[in-house]
């Protein structure tokens, strides 16, 4: 008698172990390219946040169904990243075929170095605009976020003056962990404009982190 042994190929086991992991803030899951819409927001997200891998031809519940004819799906989303991302993105594409003989694409988008990039569906400058990954969701981003995306791009070496209003900031994220822009506008009693501005030049000063949200960012301590 004779057995058999069928071993899975390295690509494919090195697949199944990362849709194991579940979308995340580096992992997001499409069926198919049939929305290349949605598809883009997510590869915005990805590019203005810390990178992550896209992979088209699996379900959300993790099955992996691939697809029937990828050179198709391929041509959509390449096309797509190249007609409506702006400024243009770095990315790398990967195709694995599955037991099936239908095939996973899987794009790596590489975190940019010249954020914010945007999503520009109609061709209009100032209907732009700008995604971010949080945790399993890409978002659109804040005011806030915006000006820190564009503030990390001029790279000025930002300082700030430690007055009153920072003094009530810290001493408000010691005990609580964390702070929104209407939390600090009331705590220190200014307005929401100076809470803002304060908050964005603290993050780019390197002092605070920020954590977007599709209700209200929230800025911690690095």
């Amino acid at each position: 008698m004779t057995i058999t042994k069928h071993f899975e190929r390295p690509e494919l086991k090195t697949l199944r172990q990362l849709v194991r992991q579940g979308e995340g803030q580096q992992l997001e899951f499409k069926l198919k390219s049939n929305h290349p819409d949605k598809i883009m927001k997510e590869v915005v997200a990805f590019a203005n946040s810390d990178g992550g891998k896209l992979l088209i031809g699996v379900a959300d519940d993790k099955e992996l169904i691939g697809l029937k004819y990828p050179d198709e799906d391929e041509y959509i989303i390449s096309k797509s990243i190249e007609k409506f991302i702006f400024p243009k993105i770095n990315y790398h594409l990967e195709k694995i075929r599955l037991d099936n003989e239908k095939e996973v694409l899987i794009y790596d988008i590489l975190a940019s170095e010249i954020k914010p990039h945007y999503l520009d569906l109609k061709g209009i400058p100032d209907e732009r605009k700008i995604f971010v990954r949080s945790a399993d969701k890409s978002i659109q981003a804040s005011k806030e976020v915006k000006e820190i995306l564009k503030g990390k791009k001029k790279d000025k070496g930002y300082k700030f003056a430690y007055g009153e209003k920072e003094t009530l900031l810290m001493k408000y994220i010691d005990f609580n962990k964390e702070i929104t822009v209407t939390k600090f506008s009331e705590v220190a009693q200014i307005p929401k404009k100076i809470a803002s501005r304060t908050l964005v030049l603290l993050v780019l000063a390197g002092v605070l982190r920020v954590n977007p949200s599709e209700m209200e960012d929230t800025f911690s301590m690095i």
